[in-house]
Formats: structure tokens, C-alpha cells, sequence
């Protein structure tokens, strides 16, 4: 008599709800924001980079991008406008996108997997001062000393990106800036979530995804 033949298939795993590493077993969830680098003085030989200062609960402080959480009805560019202008008091106009960024961390009961989308703005408006309770210190910093101030090697590729689409649109005018991409505004709330450890995100982070690849 012939033996049954039997499934060998591994059984599917469920998508979005395992997390392999630190914390696993802990349900996954995605959170996506959007921030960028406001640029002053295009006209001018030097150019200066509005930057955040922030503090984690270790007590360590470092230089980061401008950034937060997309909100209902917002689109990715809209969000990164606001959420500047709340963190340094600024208000940019957004040029060309920068790139996306990647990473994941724990938060108390959930891994987070992060998707941040970076933007290349121009000084509109505004008074630069820490409005945001998260914020320890905002900064005038010169485009080319960005890549010495961040700590993470994503945002220093951010800087250096940076710097090429302000030579493009000083060389070769805004017409020349890689498009914006097409997103629809945002049509869910989204959790927020913080870090339930003293470190910086645990997860790999990876590298920008070059200007006008944002998705």
C-alpha cells in the first residue's frame, strides 16, 4: 500500500505580527513621519541648516533632523512643514525630496518599525527657537559642516545629499530638482510611540534612500 504522502509547507507566517531579535514575540506595529533640512541663504556664498539639539533618557545629547509623526488627512511633505515649524518656530518651503530613512526600536509593548521621509525645504518665515518640549536646543548650522554633527550615518548621507541638490539648484535653478513624489494624504491615525530604553534606536538603520527614489 502507498504511503501517504505528507505537507512538508512551513505553515505561513502572518505578516506585520512576529519580530525576530530583542523583544520577540512582542507585537510589531509601523509608524510613519516626515521632517527635513530647512536651507537659509541660497543667495548667499554660505549656507546654513536649521537643526534640532535632543536629549534621550540616558542623558545623551545629539544633533538630529527635524521630524515627526504624519497625521490624518496630512500628506508626507505637509506633515514635515508642521512638524518643523513646531520644533524650531521656522517654516520652510519644500524643494525636492532627500530621501527615506529606516529603522526599528522597542516601545514598551511593541516593536516599531519606523519609516521617515526627509525633505529639502527653503527658508520661508520665522524666528528660530526650540518650541517643542523634546527639543533642547535649535541651531543655525552651516551645510557643510552637517556630516561632522550627526551621529547616525543615514542622516549624514541626508547631509550630503543635501549639499548636491543645493549646488544643482544654485548652478541650474529649481527646474532642475528631482520631483516630489506622489503620496496621498494619510487616511488612519498611527500610534506614537517612544523608546522604552535610554538608548538611541536599536534596530539597523538604513541608509537614505537617494533624492527622488522617497516613497
Amino acid at each position: 500500500m502507498t504511503e501517504p504522502t505528507r505537507d512538508r509547507r512551513r505553515p505561513r507566517r502572518r505578516r506585520g505580527r512576529s519580530h525576530r531579535g530583542p523583544g520577540a514575540g512582542l507585537r510589531t506595529v509601523r509608524e510613519y513621519s516626515a521632517g527635513g533640512l530647512v536651507v537659509d541663504g541660497l543667495d548667499r556664498e554660505i549656507q546654513l541648516v536649521a537643526l534640532i539639539r535632543t536629549v534621550n533618557r540616558g542623558g545623551r545629547k545629539r544633533w538630529t533632523v527635524p521630524k515627526g509623526h504624519i497625521e490624518v488627512g496630512e500628506k508626507a511633505e505637509d506633515a514635515a512643514i508642521r512638524e518643523i515649524a513646531e520644533e524650531t518656530g521656522i517654516y520652510g518651503e519644500v524643494l525636492a525630496p532627500l530621501g527615506t530613512s529606516r529603522y526599528w526600536f522597542r516601545a514598551q509593548d511593541r516593536i516599531v518599525h519606523k519609516t521617515v521621509h526627509h525633505y529639502l525645504l527653503r527658508f520661508v518665515d520665522g524666528e528660530l527657537c526650540a518650541g517643542d518640549h523634546e527639543v533642547a536646543e535649535v541651531a543655525w548650522v552651516p551645510l557643510d559642516e552637517l556630516p561632522s554633527r550627526f551621529s547616525h550615518a543615514d542622516e549624514r548621507e541626508l547631509g550630503q545629499i543635501a549639499a548636491r541638490l543645493v549646488a544643482v539648484l544654485r548652478t541650474q535653478g529649481r527646474e532642475a530638482l528631482p520631483a516630489l513624489p506622489h503620496n496621498a494624504p494619510r487616511r488612519r491615525p498611527q500610534t506614537h510611540s517612544i523608546a522604552s530604553n535610554s538608548a538611541d534606536p536599536a534596530g539597523p538603520r538604513d541608509g537614505a534612500r537617494g533624492a527622488g527614489q522617497a516613497t
